[in-house]
């Protein structure tokens, strides 16, 4: 028999305002029930309080940090406090030790799978990232960074958090990596505003949940289909900062830009700023070619007759014997072998040209299939080929790749909307990888052999462009001019969707 839920109501910040709060649990219980506990988060004492708080808030009694294991089974992790970064942390404040010793001591638990609820004041710092808006709230700047960390290792199927008197109920995130780890429960990030705020902002919150141990294994792990990556998990950025800083021959002080009103391949210096909104350069720089490249765009063999768009970090060409005559690449101007392999301003810069083309292409009636394969290959192409919207849907289209995919006993598994490509594939992998401009996504990991035109023989199947003949690349060369004439038609149509213009 599956066991009884546990009713919680979850409070922000209660700034001593106790009549207000018990009113309003009292109303809430009189229409709803009773709950079997309230749990507060945030400043609870306020400039007045009752003589029984004084030796809390003198510091001779305290609660920093613990577990409550109720008798239901439930466990609740609490942090008290606000972050503070010396030894001996003052009273109502949590130093890296005490994180340290809370996570040691339960992590050396047997079988530790995680825990119902955390309890902090401050918001983790960065857990908007991958998520819905936070509002007014900036999540990269707020909150404890020692927080993150704590959430991250304890993954809590709730969390709760104040301070910043807002509400914000970030969509759930998983704590495993997809096709590497196995499935693990989801956790769900809820901040809570202050008791009687005059903005009626929400700071109730009212759940059920079943204590994680008593749940069946199956139904603990299930993930909502708005499930998100992890926000704390590092990514390439971050880990970049902790690299050494670039060395002289590092910096990109010689960068290829061609300006597409006047004579192409001309050559100019980069000043060393950067275009557009970007973050700093990192210290990852593109990795050393083996002979000759046809891409790198610095390269005497690179077509250039075929570019129609160059921004900082990327640039824009059609396809050389394209499926069709909007068939485009979206290339890393330095050398890099694959997504996984690019530096954060080069991942940055490849989602706004995505964006970009996303806007285009649907201002045609078209939707576009990106693909990219990481196989016999030295730069990074990804593919991106307009399919006009009343020829098929996007399940359509993937159920095409699926179909031809199990045909030729190709393992193409869908991963999560909301994954990252480099969760599932670490850098040297071989693999295949198709996504569709709603953010759908399939991923194969090549361990064998692979056709080298798979991509483009769906494209080009009766079930989608009906193109048999244009499967292969080398089939449909064009001469230079006319290849040459299809991209200036294609430059002055994407004008108005060209960020690098604009930049």
């Amino acid at each position: 028999m599956a066991a009884a839920p546990l009713r919680v109501l979850a409070c922000g910040d209660v700034e001593g305002r106790l009549e207000a709060l018990f009113g309003r649990v009292r109303t809430i219980q009189g229409k709803s029930g009773r709950f079997d506990m309230l749990l507060c988060v945030g400043n609870f004492f306020g400039s007045t309080s009752e003589t029984e708080w004084a030796e809390y808030r003198a510091g001779a009694k305290k609660g920093r940090r613990g577990l409550y294991s109720g008798a239901s089974g439930l466990q609740i992790v609490y942090l008290s406090g606000i972050e503070y970064q010396d030894e001996p942390a003052p009273a109502y404040s949590f130093s890296a030790k005490d994180v340290e010793e809370l996570k040691t001591s339960l992590l050396s638990t047997p079988d530790f799978k995680g825990v119902d609820i955390l309890l902090t004041s401050p918001w983790p710092r960065g857990v908007g990232t991958f998520a819905n808006s936070a509002g007014e709230i900036d999540t990269k700047k707020c909150g404890s960074k020692l927080v993150s960390d704590l959430a991250a290792s304890l993954k809590p199927r709730y969390h709760f958090a104040a301070l910043e008197k807002a509400y914000y109920e970030r969509l759930p995130y998983r704590n495993h990596t997809v096709l590497q780890e196995t499935p693990q429960h989801v956790s769900r990030f809820i901040a809570l505003a202050n008791v009687g705020n005059t903005s009626k902002k929400k700071y109730l919150y009212a759940f059920s949940i079943v204590p994680m141990s008593l749940m069946d294994p199956v139904e603990l792990v299930k993930q909502p289909q708005d499930t998100t990556e992890n926000p704390y998990r590092k990514s390439r950025k971050e880990a970049q900062k902790t690299k050494a800083p670039l060395h002289a021959e590092e910096e990109p002080s010689c960068q290829f830009f061609f300006d597409l009103n006047k004579h192409q391949g001309k050559k100019r210096p980069s000043d060393g700023k950067e275009r557009g909104d970007f973050q700093p350069k990192q210290a990852k720089k593109p990795s050393k070619t083996v002979g000759p490249c046809w891409f790198c765009l610095a390269s005497p063999e690179v077509e250039k007759h075929l570019v129609v768009s160059i921004g900082t970090h990327c640039y824009l060409a059609l396809a050389k014997g394209g499926l069709l005559p909007d068939h485009v690449l979206i290339l890393p101007i330095g050398h890099y072998q694959s997504v996984v392999d690019l530096s954060s301003e080069v991942v940055e810069e490849v989602t706004k040209y995505k964006s970009a083309l996303k806007e285009f292409f649907r201002s045609k009636g078209k939707r576009y299939v990106l693909f990219e394969r990481n196989y016999r290959s030295q730069h990074l192409q990804l593919q991106v080929i307009p399919v006009p919207l009343d020829h098929c849907t996007s399940e359509d289209i993937k159920e095409s790749f699926i179909a031809q995919a199990q045909e030729q006993q190709i393992e193409l598994l869908e991963i999560p909307e909301h994954s990252d490509i480099t969760q599932v594939a670490q850098p040297g992998t071989p693999y295949f990888y198709v996504e569709l401009d709603t953010g759908e996504k399939l991923f194969h990991r090549i361990r064998g052999r692979f056709p080298l035109h798979f991509g483009r023989e769906v494209l080009a199947s009766e079930a989608l462009l009906a193109l048999p003949q244009r499967a292969d690349w080398r089939r449909c060369a064009a001469e230079r001019a006319e290849e040459a004439a299809q991209a200036r038609a294609f430059r002055r149509d994407f004008q108005p969707f060209d960020f690098a213009l604009r930049a």
